[in-house]
């Protein structure tokens, strides 16, 4: 019996301290670990030109070997990866948003951070001449960043300070604007048009292993803070006076969280374009079956993001073929209606 009890006594000290993970997060990640091994399988082996699992191998055992097939793979892998890396920014990105606006439909396109990004990365190709990927991260991350503290800044005016129905329509009317500053820019400068109008669907299909390593920085940075802010993120959930009396810097707190969604979402939609939805999808579906505590949604949300964003690319592929649909149309196709049964059963 003192055998029983002790062991039980370890087991409780053991989830009171996180070293046990909840049984519905445990079934969860597997389940999206199951289904990110078969996304980036379909990925690497599905598109305009089939392969077999013989190229597959050789692709990645035998570097020797350059047949058409074995080089069609060499060139999936990085875009794989790269879209990995985008939708797990992505998905970050949009819970952290959502944790700081408390708004459960919040989303970087939503709120006109892509939108941001866009002005200044389309100002850079016209004024600045701009061609390297290090530049479009340079400006996205600024454009980003100032069209934050722009929509923000519009929320918090007027009676009640910053409600969630203040910040979607400060984000509606920002990106509205600023849509109009790209128009004017691009409308009178044809090769402007040319450069922008592929940039700005939203794709991977550009991924290299340039890009991997250029994004994988900012990736892994922005995801680790957002994972050690997750703590102080669900004691604000309650309520700054009660985060307050837990000891929670709660001005601190919301600007990092916020300055780290702006740098995944800003490096991000740097390489690919402004690909819309994957902040807003992967938090929902997350919380829909591992619950609402940050210090697992955050990185499952990771996970959730990258096989969606690779699964859209795959989709995109097929339905196309032998062409290929921009994973941003896909995303976008279907996400719109989730934002609509999402907003219909958000009260804000």
């Amino acid at each position: 019996m003192k055998t029983q009890k002790y062991k039980k006594d370890d087991r409780n000290s053991c989830r009171k301290h996180g070293l046990f993970l909840p049984k519905k997060i445990l079934i969860t990640l597997f389940v999206i670990m199951v289904l990110l091994v078969l996304t980036v399988m379909m990925s690497v082996a599905l598109g305009s030109r089939q392969v077999t699992v013989s190229e597959i191998i050789d692709a990645i055992f035998h570097p020797g070997i350059s047949e058409y097939g074995v080089n069609v793979i060499r060139k999936r892998i990085p875009r794989t990866i790269f879209g990995l890396l985008c939708g797990a920014g992505l998905g970050v990105s949009g819970i952290l948003m959502q944790a700081v606006t408390r708004n459960p439909i919040a989303d970087p396109s939503i709120l006109g951070v892509n939108t941001g990004a866009s002005v200044f990365v389309v100002c850079g190709i016209a004024f600045l001449h701009i061609s390297a990927p290090g530049e479009y991260i340079a400006l996205a991350l600024a454009g980003s960043g100032l069209t934050s503290v722009l929509v923000y800044g519009i929320g918090s005016m007027g009676k009640g300070g910053a409600t969630p129905m203040k910040l979607v329509l400060a984000g509606a009317a920002t990106s509205a604007a600023l849509s109009c500053i790209i128009s004017s820019v691009m409308i009178p400068r044809s090769y402007v048009i040319e450069e922008y109008r592929f940039w700005q669907v939203g794709s991977i299909g550009a991924g290299t292993w340039n890009y991997v390593f250029l994004l994988a920085p900012f990736m892994g940075i922005g995801i680790v803070m957002a994972i050690a802010l997750a703590p102080a993120l669900n004691a604000m959930a309650l309520g700054d006076e009660s985060a307050t009396s837990l000891g929670v810097r709660t001005g601190v707190v919301r600007i990092c969280a916020a300055l780290t969604g702006v740098v995944l979402c800003g490096s991000a939609t740097a390489l690919a374009g402004p690909i819309g939805f994957i902040g807003l999808l992967a938090p929902h579906l997350v919380r829909l079956f591992a619950g609402a505590d940050l210090r697992y949604t955050i990185p499952l949300s990771a996970l959730t993001g990258a096989v969606i964003l690779t699964i859209s690319d795959v989709v995109g592929r097929l339905l196309s073929y032998p062409g290929e649909l921009e994973v941003g149309v896909v995303t976008a196709f279907v996400g719109a209606p989730i934002l609509i049964y999402a907003a219909m059963r958000t009260k804000l």
